[in-house]
């Protein structure tokens, strides 16, 4: 079977079968789609032709061509999951990348906001709402969104009408593998998002179902809400990721700072592992040690 076919139907299978979101298809997709054009080049088009040698030659070429350690273990993730299934399914005698393995990647801290940076994001997204105009105001409903629910930018833009309960201050999401979670959230999300129901959304939309409109009165994109919150986290000091994820994390650490139960969090989140939710107490801990060093007079 020649591979680049293999790769259209592997991401047609991750999608209709396992449920991956669009997103994670489309990542896939294109590492795989990498791993074809490499292969074919030296002479190995058809899913027999591939093997460990070809695979690790494949992410040394990579690792030389600069490519960070977290790409490099995502790439080879993604030729793990591809050969599994063409072993599975009979396709090939042999899974080829059982011993595949990528440098292991580098952990960093995610990038956590201050609660009075979020409060003057907040008063900004704010102050142009109060003029009325649509966009500004679908925004603050956003950005109030995102920081009370921590919601992913995909379970976001992914909203139908139906999913939010205003009067139970809750939020229906699909997340990850379509696994469907109910989020609470706060007064301030809710009065913003009723506002924008009231009286913003009916000069944008032009479907009945998304809950988020575009300008253009289809359903928002998860780009428009990168490029929003690049541009209020341009003005905030600090370095790292300029996207919807850093209001994620920031939630997540402002709940646990609270006193939140990690295993709530957890929940809120979506995340099937805890390990992965305990990554937000090592970023409270190493807040506290900072905070330690900068007040205490022995420190």
């Amino acid at each position: 079977m020649d591979l680049h076919r293999t790769v259209d139907d592997f991401a047609a299978y991750l999608a209709a079968e396992r449920g991956f979101s669009e997103h994670t298809v489309r990542s896939y997709r294109s590492d795989l789609t990498q791993l074809a054009d490499f292969a074919t080049a030296r002479g190995a088009s058809a899913v027999d032709d591939l093997d460990l040698e070809l695979l690790r030659d494949w992410l040394w070429r990579a690792s030389q061509d600069g490519l960070a350690k977290s790409t490099l273990a995502r790439r080879a993730a993604a030729a793990r999951s591809m050969t599994a299934w063409l072993a599975r399914t009979h396709v090939t005698a042999a899974d080829a990348a059982t011993r595949l393995k990528a440098p292991k990647t580098e952990h960093h801290l995610p990038r956590v906001l201050t609660r009075d940076n979020m409060t003057t994001i907040l008063d900004r997204v704010a102050a142009r709402a109060e003029t009325g105009d649509p966009v500004a105001v679908r925004d603050l409903a956003i950005i109030e969104l995102l920081y009370a629910s921590a919601l992913r930018v995909s379970e976001l833009t992914g909203l139908d009408v139906g999913d939010v309960d205003l009067g139970r201050l809750t939020v229906r999401v699909l997340g990850k593998g379509s696994k469907e979670r109910v989020v609470p959230f706060g007064v301030p999300a809710r009065d913003a998002l009723t506002h924008y129901l009231e009286r913003a959304r009916p000069a944008l939309a032009d479907e009945p179902r998304p809950f988020f409109v575009g300008a253009l009165g289809k359903r928002l994109s998860s780009r428009t809400v990168y490029e929003l919150v690049s541009r209020l986290l341009a003005a905030i000091p600090g370095s790292g990721p300029a996207g919807p994820h850093t209001f994620r994390h920031t939630a997540a650490t402002h709940l646990l700072d609270g006193g939140a139960d990690l295993r709530a969090v957890q929940e809120m989140l979506g995340h099937a592992s805890l390990g992965t939710t305990q990554l937000y107490t090592h970023v409270s801990t190493e807040r506290l040690k900072e905070s330690y060093r900068m007040a205490h007079p022995r420190a």
